[in-house]
């Protein structure tokens, strides 16, 4: 990556991160040359001692500035700034104003440098390199874990501190991907959609249970923003974090094949099927489109066929037959509601078909499927409204 919720409201004005990713729900970064912050300023606090002698002056932060004076060599300026920045914020020395300058200065000689293809190419390369030696978020992988300087996955950051995931931390890295485009930014609008959706889906690749994942864990990404698009930045980093900030996260969230056996693991990936479906439930009711609604309804139909197939299919073991065979039979039952939902006529027929369905949901029998499996069996505590034979979901969407 280049420099730098469960669903809910619409994404807000973005304001940016790294200089080229940024933290959830839809924010945007500004891109490499936004001015360095806005971290909390930690003032140098003077021990107590006979004649105070004021801090020393950051000497990362005098290079920086020099180099952006001089727009000799701006990549470098714009790295020296944005290190100085991180040393200052730990260290309390002096020389803030000075990082700030250079980092800017530096972004003014950069914005000429991409104007030429060849040096937009190599600073892009060369930028991806420094940045990964430097804790930014280009070295973010799937799996890792951080802590966002400002202690905040909203709003910008220049770098990120990696911790291990055993600890308390701020957020944890579930997906990447690359979105497709042009040299032209598609946009904040686009962007967000784009990170949104795609995040949304690959946290089950990553926590294949969603009983596992607790209540107040939400999706949080960091995207590409106008600047640093220019600069080839295509990549999209998915995170879970916590709604309250002050809480953080605590212990890995993974829960994939590498953590779960072959029982637990094709249990899951047929329930997961159900759960992409439920994702794309329309955000208009049956009332006002209906169409919307019988499309939504075949979805879901098709969907628990395929996880019926999958539980049938799989061979489990002795003590988790019969629990997972009553998980088939309602999912079928549940099927064929969906399937006459599908075909309703109107909006009243298609909910008679959407309340079969929430009547036929007993999650008793996932739990004692889940027992046998050696899964998580306490159902989402906010998901208590509807449901279903593997789980539920608040507003429709019962995970499964």
């Amino acid at each position: 990556m280049s420099i730098p919720p469960p669903p809910g409201p619409p994404p807000q004005e973005p304001q940016g991160p790294y200089p080229p990713g940024q933290y959830a729900h839809g924010q945007h970064p500004q891109g490499p040359c936004a001015p360095p912050g806005p971290y909390p300023y930690q003032p140098w606090g003077q021990g107590y001692r006979p004649y105070n002698s004021p801090a020393p002056v950051n000497g990362v932060a005098i290079a920086a500035l020099a180099l952006g004076i001089l727009c000799c060599v701006p990549a470098l300026g714009l790295l020296l700034g944005l290190v100085a920045l991180r040393q200052i914020r730990r260290s309390g020395e002096r020389g803030r104003g000075m990082a700030v300058t250079g980092a800017v200065l530096s972004c003014l000689g950069l914005v000429l440098w991409v104007a030429v293809p060849v040096g937009g190419a190599a600073l892009d390369a060369w930028l991806k390199n420094a940045a990964h030696d430097h804790g930014s978020a280009y070295s973010l992988a799937k799996g890792e874990c951080f802590d966002s300087p400002s202690g905040s996955l909203e709003g910008m950051a220049y770098d990120v501190d990696k911790v291990p995931c055993a600890g308390l931390h701020d957020a944890e890295v579930f997906a990447t991907f690359r979105m497709a485009g042009g040299t032209r930014y598609p946009g904040d609008g686009k962007v967000t959609d784009a990170a949104d959706t795609r995040c949304y889906a690959l946290r089950y690749g990553y926590a294949m249970d969603a009983w596992a994942v607790p209540d107040d864990v939400d999706v949080y990404y960091l995207t590409p923003g106008r600047q640093s698009w220019r600069y080839g930045d295509r990549e999209v980093t998915c995170l879970f974090g916590n709604t309250d900030e002050k809480a953080g996260l605590k212990g890995s969230l993974r829960n994939d094949k590498q953590t779960l056996d072959a029982d637990q693991a094709a249990y899951l990936k047929a329930a997961d099927v159900e759960n992409a479906a439920l994702d794309r439930q329309p955000k208009d009711s049956p009332d006002d489109d209906l169409k919307a609604g019988r499309q939504w309804a075949g979805r879901m139909s098709a969907a628990l066929t395929e996880e019926a197939r999958m539980l049938r299919g799989h061979s489990w073991p002795a003590d988790a037959k019969a629990p997972v065979a009553k998980v088939v039979k309602e999912v079928t039952a549940r099927q064929e509601e969906w399937a006459r939902a599908a075909k309703a006529d109107d909006a009243n027929s298609f909910y008679e078909h959407y309340d079969l369905v929430m009547a036929l949901s007993t999650p008793d029998r996932a739990v004692t499927a889940r027992k046998a499996l050696g899964l998580t069996a306490v159902p989402p505590e906010s998901r208590d409204e509807e449901d279903d034979g593997n789980g539920t979901g608040g507003s429709s969407e019962f995970e499964v």
